[in-house]
């Protein structure tokens, strides 16, 4: 089954491929991406691992609470984002004014 996992906690030094890494052992990574930071390019410290498993809940406790340069990972199943659409709140005042 194809999961989408939530990582969170990553260190600021942690690449794609680091987090294909740690992945890999636990079935068949299809993406791993660390978000960065639009402006600076800088990681945002967390990211997602797209992977197929038969055991999510095995791979969850595998992979969560495992330190990166002292740091925990917090690893759970992604949110799906219901209509695809922006999280950004209207910027409109509403009602018309005449």
């Amino acid at each position: 089954m194809l999961v989408n996992l939530f990582v969170g906690n990553l260190p600021w030094s942690v690449s794609d491929a680091d987090l294909e890494d740690i992945f890999s052992p636990h079935g068949r990574v299809q993406s791993a991406r660390v978000i960065n930071d639009r402006d600076t390019g800088r990681s945002r410290g967390f990211g997602f691992v797209e992977i197929d498993v038969d055991d999510i809940a095995a791979v969850i406790k595998a992979t969560n609470g495992h330190e990166i340069d002292g740091r925990p990972l917090r690893v759970n199943e992604a949110e799906n984002k219901a209509g695809g659409g922006s999280r950004r709140p209207s910027r409109s005042r509403g009602g018309d004014r005449y």
